[in-house]
């Protein structure tokens, strides 16, 4: 009996540890805070993760930049220090500009137009990360991107001079058009370069707005509805091609929840996030008929400049999207 006992131990002390060697755990990368909607939708993605994959998928999510700044995402990512992480795309617009191309004021403006840009470059994107051993899980947009400023803006001549927070090559340039001085500053970094002088405006969603309490540093939101930059999550090839074929199909069929349920989220996100700016007191203001005008103006250079830059491949997309 005793015998029969201690081989019955041994078995299920085995059993226990293989239990625990089949599972995967990934940690996950955000730089975004947990009240913005990404940052939701990701920790809902981990959920069904592990759900639809047994646990045998687990994905831990540090958001904030609290495990890797966000520039660092992408080359941890593809150097397998992580496998999964989430940036935004127009931070890779150094790299390739088919990630800028979501950044191109005045290209896509409503959520319609956004999709059908995503799905008309989806497969480039894919094909670009591919090259780097990496693969695109899902991509979710932020809100339409509006001015935030100390003072009311009515003309382009209000922006000059200012010093303009950066998070894309896209919007380096813009700033230059604008005659304004372009400064990087992560997401996470917002309110201490204002307060610090820093910054003194920004284009960004009125997610980020609100997450980042813009209200405390300045006092106006001009809604020009720039465009729609997306988010994606991506993962690294190989740790992909390491989980056994039902673990991927539970990752992909997560991802693609992901995907439709983010997009739903930031439609609401922003009607949402704009009342909440205008509870706490900025001024939220509709653009005048000027400064649109000197707007499209300059996205229409942008674009030009764009396709230049993209060559035949980025003249591709653009046609197709607006057919």
């Amino acid at each position: 009996m005793r015998v029969f006992l201690k081989t019955t131990t041994m078995l299920l002390a085995i059993a226990a540890t293989s239990t625990s060697f089949a599972s995967t755990r990934w940690d996950m990368a955000t730089p975004y805070v947990d009240s913005t909607h990404h940052t939701q939708n990701i920790r809902q993605f981990a959920e069904d993760v592990k759900a639809a994959t047994d646990g045998e998928l687990e994905i831990v999510v540090h958001a904030g930049g609290s495990l890797i700044n966000h520039k660092e995402i992408v080359r941890a990512v593809r150097s397998r220090q992580i496998s999964i992480g989430e940036v935004f795309i127009g931070i890779l617009g150094n790299e390739d500009p088919v990630f800028k191309l979501d950044n191109l004021p005045f290209l896509a403006t409503d959520f319609d137009q956004a999709k059908k840009l995503y799905d008309v470059s989806k497969a480039t994107i894919e094909s670009k990360l591919a090259e780097d051993n990496m693969m695109l899980l899902y991509s979710v947009p932020w809100p339409p991107q509006g001015i935030y400023s100390k003072k009311a803006i009515n003309s382009v001549e209000d922006l000059e001079g200012g010093k303009m927070r950066a998070y894309s090559s896209t919007l380096s340039q813009l700033s230059v058009l604008l005659k304004a001085s372009p400064t990087t500053v992560q997401t996470v970094e917002i309110p201490q370069a204002f307060s610090t002088g820093i910054i003194d405006m920004m284009i960004t969603s009125p997610t980020t707005g609100v997450s980042s309490q813009s209200w405390d540093y300045v006092s106006h939101y001009t809604d020009v509805q720039a465009w729609i930059p997306k988010n994606m999550v991506i993962i690294n090839t190989r740790a992909f091609k390491r989980l056994d074929e039902k673990t991927q199909q539970g990752l992909l069929q997560a991802s693609a929840d992901a995907e439709l349920r983010g997009w739903e989220m930031a439609k609401k996100e922003t009607a949402l996030n704009t009342k909440i700016l205008a509870d706490k007191g900025m001024n939220v203001a509709a653009p005048t008929k000027a400064l649109m005008s000197s707007l499209n103006d300059i996205g229409d250079v942008m674009a030009k400049d764009w396709i230049k830059e993209a060559g035949s491949e980025g003249e591709a997309i653009l046609e197709a999207y607006k057919k």
